[in-house]
């Protein structure tokens, strides 16, 4: 552009800041405070631009390659279906690799760099390391066998205003292995009396929980979602009135360094076509 135009384009950027941006004399001309910061933020929206017109460059192409997905069973069935429809609409080339497992475990496996990407419930302490896009809030129930009525005695015992630390421990408890669910039964528990629970017996995933309940065997606390897609759902029964237990947050979860890859990232991105909200930790 010409010197005059150059100069009035200054001097309008100097009326909008507010604040001169070139020391100027019959000699030279450099840049002021105001100018130097001027120029840094110049050059990160440059940068920054650029940024932007790689990534619709990159949308542009179709995504090759593969993505290896961990998840419970229950949510291969309840989540991770309308997860993968969008996705591979969008990215009919990426090749979807997926194991299922128990739950509590879901983090390990992305940490360890077994898979990919992993369905899993939140932790309270969630590593820096780790990157987490929430999908569903999942509440948990206390679940009893529908079959056992002296077990639902116990518990009636138990629940009463004049109850007794000896009445709990009456009561048999399923619990998992690990993992947040059994953080929130020990919370829960702990809030009824400070006698350690009788367990009857620890299981791997919330689907063999319920299963054990179902059986007779005890009571336990499950994701209600685990409870509604379970094949033994009508042999156990919902208890009400024994306290909140809070929910899970239900989630995407990567390696943090590893979510910027393409594949990766457009799992990521199809996630947020629903009205959830993306968390990221770096």
């Amino acid at each position: 552009m010409s010197p005059s135009t150059l100069s009035r384009l200054i001097q309008r950027m100097e009326q909008q800041t507010d604040s001169p941006l070139l020391d100027r004399d019959n000699r030279s001309v450099e840049l002021t405070e105001s100018g130097r910061k001027l120029l840094e933020y110049a050059n990160q929206q440059l940068e920054e631009w650029q940024l932007l017109k790689n990534s619709i460059e990159l949308e542009k192409k179709h995504l090759t390659g593969k993505l290896h997905i961990f998840c419970s069973v229950t949510a291969a069935y309840s989540h991770l279906p309308a997860l993968l429809d969008r996705f591979r609409q969008q990215h009919p080339q990426v090749d979807i690799l997926l194991t299922t497992g128990d739950a509590a475990d879901a983090i390990s496996h992305v940490q360890n760099k077994s898979v990919d990407i992993a369905i899993a419930a939140k932790p309270e302490k969630f590593p820096d390391t780790l990157s987490f896009a929430k999908i569903a809030d999942i509440p948990l129930s206390v679940i009893a066998p529908r079959s056992v009525p002296k077990i639902h005695y116990l518990l009636h015992q138990a629940t009463r205003s004049d109850n007794s630390a000896s009445d709990w421990q009456r009561i048999p408890f399923i619990l998992p292995n690990h993992g947040p669910a059994r953080k929130r039964f020990e919370r829960w528990f702990s809030s009824k009396t400070s006698q350690k629970p009788n367990i009857y017996a620890t299981v791997s995933g919330h689907e063999a929980l319920v299963s054990m309940v179902a059986l007779g065997c005890g009571v336990g606390i499950a994701p209600k979602v685990v409870v509604e897609n379970s094949p033994v759902k009508n042999r156990v029964d919902y208890l009400s009135g024994l306290g909140h237990i809070e929910p899970f947050d239900l989630g995407i979860c990567c390696l943090a360094r590893r979510s910027e890859q393409p594949v990766i990232r457009a799992f990521f991105n199809t996630r947020t076509l629903s009205n959830t909200t993306y968390n990221r930790k770096i």
